[in-house]
């Protein structure tokens, strides 16, 4: 993905199931897109798909199996055109209906067309296809893992890191809420060894709020997501 590429490119994954990495994703691709053309990729063949998150499954567009024969030199405009939108940000999903595995070559075309057309490409990574090396993350300017401060996401943190350590990609703790036994953000760095890039309230009323008026809002994920936005932006999560 390196060759004439302008995008930045953002690995999301989750620390444990259940922890919003998804939900993340999706605003901080919103979030970027403010600022840039930005296209959010669904890459977790573990999940129902990112349209479902975002109340995009009945929109028309292109999910990953329509996309099987885009193989070889693909321009990135002609996959965006095909792409569903979410407000200003192009998504790319895998479809529920059709929980067929996408072809490797055909994923790195397409993500290498993206990522050459726009500005930011935010890739929802699959946890297990991280612990695996299945996942693209040498392409990655910067990686986030989204966790809570239990034991359980300081296991899945462990579980990441020797694959985040070898991409060479920086990498950093988004922490919701807090731990059992009195656990804090602090506790799950020392613990992992991966530095906090936020740690905030968990966003309990995001799933009401997403039920009356879309996701997003003004609540503490969309305020992580912000925080993330602007170390991109601003170099200083180390890129």
């Amino acid at each position: 993905m390196e060759h004439a590429r302008s995008a930045t490119v953002v690995g999301v994954v989750g620390a444990g199931g259940g922890v919003g990495a998804s939900t993340f994703a999706a605003l901080l691709a919103r979030r970027l897109s403010r600022g840039t053309a930005t296209a959010l990729v669904d890459l977790d063949p573990a999940a129902a798909g990112v349209d479902v998150v975002l109340g995009l499954e009945d929109v028309d567009g292109a999910r990953w199996p329509d996309l099987r024969g885009a193989g070889g030199d693909v321009p990135g405009a002609d996959v965006l055109a095909l792409l569903p939108r979410w407000g200003a940000c192009a998504v790319l999903s895998a479809d529920r209906m059709r929980p067929e595995p996408v072809d490797a070559g055909v994923r790195v075309d397409v993500l290498h067309a993206l990522a050459r057309t726009v500005g930011a490409l935010v890739l929802d990574l699959g946890r297990g296809s991280v612990v695996e090396g299945d996942a693209p993350l040498p392409a990655c300017d910067a990686v986030v893992v989204v966790a809570r401060p239990d034991l359980r996401c300081v296991a899945g943190t462990l579980a990441l890191r020797p694959r985040l350590a070898a991409s060479g990609a920086p990498h950093g703790l988004v922490v919701r809420g807090g731990g059992p036994a009195g656990l804090a953000a602090a506790d799950l760095a020392d613990a992992t060894g991966l530095d906090v890039w936020h740690a905030g309230r968990d966003d309990r009323a995001l799933a009401a709020r997403a039920e009356r008026v879309g996701l997003g809002g003004r609540g503490p994920a969309t305020r992580a997501a912000e925080a993330v936005a602007r170390r991109l932006t601003s170099g200083g999560a180390g890129w």
